[in-house]
């Protein structure tokens, strides 16, 4: 197959849905497959708006010898009415990969209400969907229906190789001493982190150790807020290695990133790997990785989570049952291997798909969408 692939800046850009991305790419290549990656600038919405006029990108993707295009939704402003122009002009489908809906985040209602209207035209432009989650189905379905072809490929965790054994995370969650907590997560404000530094400021300072590995400056004006709350208990690492990374995983007892909404939350799962109970937001598809109080929790707001931490602080039983089962959960996740491979299957079926159509249209019969 040769395939486009449109995003903003660069693939190898930190954040899940980037990881999703590269993945595919990487799985699609080892197959054989030819991916050409069309990247367009990272600008405000606005001007994001304005790539649907730009005639050299209409051009490139008509004269495209595509078997199939994919799209990262994240670029629904510069593509809405883009789309709707290469119709009758171009012969391969174009199939999105839905993360999660911009509209869906936490923001007042109006400024949603506005980007609801883009993210259904252009949810409306395209032939199929590669969806991150059940969740993420449920939320682009209510929006433009069920008829278009779909497929959700679950992210997976098994990006490190995480080697504790049960008797290794029982030993850890046994330690005497102040709570490890882990947050990773670019800074910015729906990732929650002052969320946990509220929950964390309730709880003397003797319980309680936290380190945060992510991006500083994606947000800069949420990041100045952060470093106003960070107390000495607070370690504030910027990005890391994955070697570097899964070494804080390893050494830590809880993964806490109180998000106000996940399309599905990788990240969760990967420190589950390293039986580290999950601690998220009840906003989105976290729900659909964490099972409440059995291997993390599910919280609503500050003080729920500190008593969440102030609980498992105190009781260290607790905390290694739920570091088993969190274990466990990871276990039973498909892989990357696993999900990407189902990618790679749906998008063949939409070619095929795409190709009959084309053929009873020359044979006389009236054009249709995949």
């Amino acid at each position: 197959m040769k395939i486009g692939l449109i995003i903003y800046g660069r693939l190898d850009t930190i954040s899940g849905g980037y990881l999703y991305d590269r993945k595919l790419v990487e799985h699609l290549e080892a197959a054989g497959d030819e991916v050409e990656i069309i990247s367009l600038p990272w600008e405000g919405y606005g001007r994001s708006l304005l790539h649907n006029t730009w005639f050299a990108l209409a051009e490139q993707l008509r004269l495209a010898d595509f078997d199939l295009l994919l799209q990262d939704e994240l670029n629904h402003p510069s593509l809405f009415w883009l789309n709707q122009r290469l119709r009758g002009h171009i012969s391969y489908p174009i199939v999105s990969i839905v993360h999660h809906l911009r509209s869906s985040e936490q923001r007042p209602s109006w400024q949603n209400w506005f980007y609801r209207q883009i993210e259904r035209r252009y949810l409306a432009s395209v032939d199929g969907f590669v969806f991150n989650s059940q969740t993420t189905r449920q939320v682009v379905q209510s929006l433009v229906g069920t008829e278009q072809p779909n497929v959700v490929a679950l992210p997976a965790g098994d990006r490190f190789e995480p080697a504790l054994t049960p008797s290794q995370i029982e030993a850890r969650a046994q330690q005497p001493g102040p709570l490890r907590l882990l947050f990773v997560g670019n800074l910015i404000e729906r990732k929650g982190l002052h969320v946990l530094l509220e929950a964390v400021a309730g709880l003397p300072a003797s319980d309680w150790t936290l380190e945060v590995v992510g991006d500083t400056a994606v947000s800069p004006r949420y990041t100045q807020q952060i470093q106003q709350q960070i107390t000495p208990n607070v370690t504030l690492h910027g990005p890391l290695s994955d070697d570097d990374l899964a070494a804080k995983m390893a050494q830590s007892h809880l993964l806490v990133v109180p998000s106000s909404y996940e399309g599905f939350g990788i990240v969760y799962l990967e420190g589950m790997g390293f039986g580290l109970p999950a601690i998220a937001g009840i906003g989105g598809a976290a729900h659909e990785i964490i099972t409440d109080g059995l291997d993390g929790f599910l919280v609503a707001d500050a003080a729920t989570l500190r008593q969440r931490l102030h609980t498992l602080h105190h009781d260290r039983a607790q905390l290694a049952q739920m570091s088993h089962a969190a274990q466990i959960r990871f276990a039973a996740h498909p892989t990357w291997a696993d999900s990407m491979s189902q990618i790679r299957n749906f998008l063949q079926t939409v070619i095929s798909a795409q190709a009959e159509i084309q053929t009873e249209h020359k044979n006389g019969y009236p054009p249709a969408r995949v």
